[in-house]
Order: structure tokens, then sequence, then C-alpha cells
């Protein structure tokens, strides 16, 4: 495992993508890829800890994959269930704090209520925040916004002239957590998918040849390497350049 040296991302964002081509090549069924996928989230996670990251978000489940085959997307579900089920105490217990970013409305209430009791029991936590982003959407995250403040102004508790960059920004989520410094996207795609388009704005991207079931510690390591050799200008100029 490599020696890291230099700047850490205070936040990283991951684009879990390739689960279904990983059992593909394989010759196993879809399910199996995102249960190996989903075992890969601890690894990460440990890693990201050692190495004094202090928020992790995954892209777990996009508005868009509602579209996938019935039986797919049951799997997922069922499999969202069982890590909840598995390692909320643990995550407990080490400190993180668990939370949901997304839709709520399309999720049968057994598993709505083991979101809010992941949420419930690790509120207090402190030393690491996880977000899984699950039935989100960016252009969604967005809107929602918007429409929180226009039904603001509608009850005349805000003008018009008050919504401005960044009284939108506080109603994104992540906002207090912080926006991510860093975005993975696994399995060779270049591509955001609706993610976090507004909070991504100026964060550091970089883009893995593995599958997510193959992001291993190493691999991760690669990226946190990548991340320390950039200049992060947010716009600006660095004052060494002519």
């Amino acid at each position: 495992m490599a020696t890291l040296t230099g700047n850490t991302p205070r936040h990283i964002a991951i684009i879990m993508d390739g689960n279904g081509r990983w059992a593909k090549a394989k010759r196993l069924p879809v399910a199996a890829g995102h249960k190996a996928g989903a075992e890969n989230v601890r690894s990460i996670l440990k890693r990201c800890k050692q190495v004094g990251v202090q928020a992790l978000t995954l892209y777990a489940f996009s508005t868009e994959n509602w579209q996938r085959p019935a039986l797919e997307v049951k799997a997922l579900m069922v499999l969202f269930s069982d890590y909840l089920d598995q390692h909320i105490q643990t995550l407990k217990d080490e400190g993180v704090r668990v939370r949901f970013i997304g839709g709520r409305d399309k999720f049968q209430a057994a598993l709505l209520k083991k979101i809010e009791w992941a949420e419930s029991e690790t509120a207090h936590n402190t030393s690491f925040h996880l977000t899984l982003a699950v039935d989100y959407g960016s252009k969604w995250d967005i809107t929602e916004a918007a429409r929180r403040l226009a039904e603001r102004v509608a009850e005349g508790a805000l003008n018009p002239e008050a919504i401005t960059e960044g009284a939108l920004e506080q109603e994104l989520a992540l906002y207090d957590v912080g926006f991510p410094d860093l975005l993975i996207r696994t399995s060779g795609e270049y591509r955001i998918s609706n993610f976090l388009l507004w909070q991504l704005a100026y964060s550091e991207f970089y883009f893995a040849k593995e599958l997510w079931p193959d992001f291993d510690e190493a691999a991760l390591d690669k990226a946190l390497m990548s991340f320390a050799q950039r200049q992060r200008r947010f716009g600006g100029r660095d004052n060494n350049e002519k």
C-alpha cells in the first residue's frame, strides 16, 4: 500500500460504475456484481479514514436507474436493505454518520423505515460522514432547492431579491457537509451522469479504468496521489504564474 504525501481531499464523491460489466465478464448474474460492489464499499471507506478523508459520498442509485429491468431493481433494493441491516451498527460504533440524499417517495415502507433508522442511529457521530445518494439526480436536487425558495417567496417569508447563488446553494444536498474536493468515476467512463452538477463546479475529477468491484485501496491511492499533484485555483490564478 502506498505511503501518501501532499494534500488529501477532505471530501470524496464516487460514481460506483461497472458492477454489471464485472458480473458479465465473470459470467455471473448482474446481482452478483452489485453484491461485490456493495462489499467493496467497506474497504474504500476504511482506506479513506486511514488517510484523513473526512467525508465520502457514493452514487448508489440514480433517478434514472428505476428504468432498469424490474428484477435488477428489486435485487438492488434487497441488497440495499441487507447492507443497512449488516453494517449500520458497525458504522455507528466507528463514529460514522450515515445520511441519504435523493427522493424517498418511491421506496417501500419497510426500506424507508430502515433508511430513517440508519440516519437516526448515527445522527450524533462526527468523525466521518458517509452519504449515500439513492434515487438521486442533480436536476431533481436543484429543482427541489428552487421550489423550496419559491414557496418561501409565495408565503411572504422571502423577498425575490434575496434569491442569490448562496441562497440556492444552501438548499442543495451536501451543503452542511461541504462539497466534494475530488470526484472519482470508475469503469473508464468519462461523464458525471446527473450527479452533483452544482456541487462539483470546482471539484477535481479522476476517471479510473477499474470496474467498481475491482477498485481497491491501491486504486484509490492512485486517485489520491493524482489529486495531491493538482493546483486548485477555483477560477483564480496561481501567484507564481506569469
